[in-house]
């Protein structure tokens, strides 16, 4: 695996094979086996396979944990070299920002002012700035995004069509550990006890998901008692909610689909997130 800490010599390395179908997969980093396997997946779709590691500072809020975010590189670099990637982008800040970003992406309100935007104000502006700059600076074929985190993924893909940007977007489906829980890096940042508890959020999930496929149409109640079943064991829900899969917005009846189940809530000092497909 070839690594480039500069957008000219990533430009450079993939000039020199100008016919080759150049899948991409962008991540911050302290990689799990949920960005194996996108990268294993992106190996499907394309001849060269480009990962980056960038922790990008616009995503984050004044409050967040930008700067004890886990880095882990070395680490990061064995694993993707076992895993088949070709170059690996490396950026430092000053690389990807010469200068201050003073043109950003602003992605539609009703995507972003809902659910994690609402949680996270600007989360969702720094993300696409970055996704639209990385895209710029790799110029895959395809790049590959996780559904764990489903609004992301849905406002880089509107991002993509309405920009006209020639790129397809691959969705991979949500890794989990043997007890469900959703794998992500922030994930480390729980104690024993937390971890234990941590799959109950997707428990709910699925709980949503059964209760609705067996008939159930009463959504503000299934969301009710599933944040009040969260909040008696410890966790501060910000929401767990019903959505339309095409907008996430409040479907009108269970017709109104295809639907999926979103949640996410603080256990401790960590936020997790999850979703499921109905």
């Amino acid at each position: 695996m070839q690594i480039h800490p500069t957008i000219s010599g990533l430009r450079a390395a993939l000039a020199a094979n100008p016919t080759a179908r150049v899948a991409f997969v962008p991540t911050m980093g302290n990689l799990h086996d949920g960005h194996i396997a996108l990268m294993r997946q992106a190996r499907e779709h394309a001849d060269i396979v480009v990962a980056s590691i960038f922790v990008n500072r616009l995503q984050f809020g004044p409050n967040e944990d930008f700067d004890k975010y886990p880095r882990t590189f070395q680490n990061d670099c064995a694993r993707l070299t076992e895993a088949g990637v070709d170059h690996l982008f490396a950026p430092d800040e000053k690389e990807m920002y010469p200068e201050p970003q003073r043109y950003h992406v602003e992605p539609n309100p009703a995507h972003t002012d809902i659910l994690d935007g609402a949680a996270r104000p600007g989360h969702f502006r720094g993300m696409a700035t970055v996704v639209l700059k990385l895209f710029n600076i790799v110029r895959p074929h395809v790049a590959l995004f996780g559904k764990k985190d489903y609004q992301q993924l849905m406002i880089i893909t509107n991002m993509v069509r309405e920009f006209a940007l020639p790129i397809e977007i691959i969705r991979g489906e949500t890794s989990r550990a043997d007890d469900g829980l959703a794998l992500s890096s922030r994930n480390g940042y729980l104690t024993p006890e937390q971890r234990a508890e941590a799959p109950r959020l997707q428990r709910q999930l699925k709980w949503i998901r059964e209760r609705i496929t067996a008939g159930e149409h009463d959504f503000l109640r299934l969301e009710t008692e599933a944040v009040a079943e969260l909040a008696a064991h410890g966790w501060q829900p910000d929401y767990i909610s019903i959505r339309r899969r095409s907008d996430l917005h409040p479907p009108k009846d269970a017709a109104d689909g295809p639907l999926v189940v979103l949640g996410a809530a603080k256990l401790g000092a960590t936020r997790l997130i999850d979703n499921l497909e109905i």
